[in-house]
C-alpha cells in the first residue's frame, strides 16, 4: 500500500476514534430509538462498527440498543426481530445471517412503520430500505482473487473458508471470485472446496484442519470472514503448514500471523474502515428515520465529516451506500493499523 495513503488512513482513523461524532444537522438523531442487530456475539468486527454506530447516534440525543441473537442463524435473528417489533423502535439496522429467511419479519417491521437498514451483510432487496456496503462487492471479490493468484504463484489448489452458507456478503464475494476465475489468467488455479466455519472460532479451526487433511497439496486458503481468518491463521502457523492464507481480517487479531516469509501464515489480507462503516450506517439509519432519505436510487445525504453520499443500485437490484475501497494490510503497515483495529 502506498505509504502516503497509509499515513492518511491512519490520521483519518485516529481523528475518527478520538473525536465525538457530530451530525451535519445537529441533533439529527434526537429522540430516535434504534436497534442494531448483529449476526452473533463475539464478532470483533461487528463490535467495533457497533460502538461507532452507537456513539454517533447517542451524541445527537438518540438511543441505540445493540442486540445479538443466541446463534449465528436466521432463526435466532427472527426471534430477536419478533421481540424488537413490539418495542416501538424507530429503526432496525441489521447484519443479516440469511438473504431471504428474514423477509417476512423485516417486512412486518416496515409495515409497522419501523425503518429498516442493513450493513455488512444484506437481506434481500424487499427486506430493507437501504444497505450500507463496506466496499463494492466486485472490488472485494477481485482483490481477494488477485491475492490468491499472487500468493499461490498463479497455479495450484486453493480453498475458501467462509462464514455461514447463507451469509449474503460472503456468498456475493465468493460469486465474484468464481466469476473472476473464468478469465484465462486464472486457469491454472483449482478451487477445491468452499468450507463453512459458521463464524465460530473452533468450527473454523476444525474446517481448516479438515481442508489440509483432504488436500495435502493445498496452497492457499481464502477466508473472507474475520473470525475464520484468525482461526485459520493460528492453526496454519502453529502447525508450520506450507499452505498460506489471505482474506478479510482485523489487523489486531492478525498481527502475529502477517508477514511475507515462511514463519508467518498470512502474507497479506484486506478489510475496510470498521469505525467508518458503523458511523456511515448510523447516519444512513438516522436519515431514514428523519425522512431525509427513503432509500431510493440517487438520493443524497451528508454523513457528517465522512462527506456526502449517493444511494446507488446494489447487485441484487435494491439500493446501497458504499463506504469505500477495501484496504490491504501487510507487514509494512500491520503494526500501526493493529493499534486502531
Amino acid at each position: 500500500m502506498n505509504k502516503k495513503l497509509v499515513s492518511a488512513l491512519l490520521c483519518g482513523a485516529m481523528v475518527l476514534a478520538a473525536t465525538t461524532p457530530v451530525m451535519a444537522d445537529g441533533g439529527a438523531a434526537d429522540g430516535q430509538k434504534i436497534a442494531l442487530v448483529g449476526k452473533s456475539a463475539g464478532n470483533a468486527f461487528f463490535e467495533i462498527a457497533a460502538a461507532s454506530f452507537k456513539d454517533t447516534v447517542e451524541a445527537e440525543g438518540g438511543e441505540v440498543e445493540v442486540v445479538y441473537p443466541e446463534a449465528a442463524t436466521a432463526d435466532a435473528q427472527i426471534k430477536v426481530l419478533d421481540n424488537l417489533i413490539s418495542q416501538d423502535f424507530d429503526a432496525i439496522c441489521i447484519a443479516a445471517n440469511d438473504v431471504n429467511a428474514l423477509q417476512a419479519k423485516l417486512e412486518e417491521a416496515m409495515d409497522a412503520g419501523i425503518k429498516v437498514s442493513s450493513f455488512d451483510s444484506a437481506p434481500n432487496k424487499d427486506s430493507r430500505q437501504v444497505f450500507v456496503n463496506q466496499a463494492g462487492t466486485q472490488q472485494v471479490g477481485q482483490a481477494l482473487m488477485d491475492a490468491v493468484y499472487d500468493i499461490s504463484g498463479g497455479e495450484g489448489q486453493w480453498a475458501i473458508l467462509s462464514a455461514t452458507s447463507q451469509a449474503a456478503n460472503q456468498n456475493a464475494w465468493i460469486d465474484v471470485m468464481k466469476s473472476v476465475m473464468e478469465d484465462e489468467k486464472y486457469s491454472k488455479l483449482e478451487l477445491v472446496e468452499v468450507a463453512y466455519g459458521d463464524d465460530e472460532p473452533q468450527k473454523s479451526t476444525d474446517q481448516t484442519a479438515a481442508l489440509l487433511e483432504k488436500y495435502p497439496d493445498l496452497k492457499v486458503i481464502c477466508a473472507p470472514t474475520t473470525v475464520g481468518i484468525a482461526a485459520a491463521a493460528k492453526y496454519l502457523q502453529d502447525n508450520e503448514s506450507a499452505c498460506k492464507l489471505t482474506g478479510l481480517g482485523l489487523p489486531s487479531e492478525m498481527q502475529e500471523y502477517t508477514g511475507d516469509d515462511d514463519a508467518h501464515s498470512c502474507p497479506y489480507f484486506y478489510l475496510w474502515d470498521m469505525q467508518g462503516l458503523g458511523t456511515l450506517s448510523a447516519y444512513t439509519t438516522a436519515a431514514l428515520v428523519k425522512g431525509d432519505i427513503t432509500g431510493a436510487l440517487d438520493e443524497t445525504f451528508t454523513a457528517g465529516d465522512l462527506g456526502e453520499y449517493t444511494i446507488t443500485e446494489a447487485d441484487d437490484g435494491g439500493t446501497e451506500v458504499v463506504l469505500g475501497e477495501p484496504l490491504q494490510f501487510n507487514s509494512e503497515n500491520i503494526e500501526e493499523m493493529a493499534k486502531l483495529y
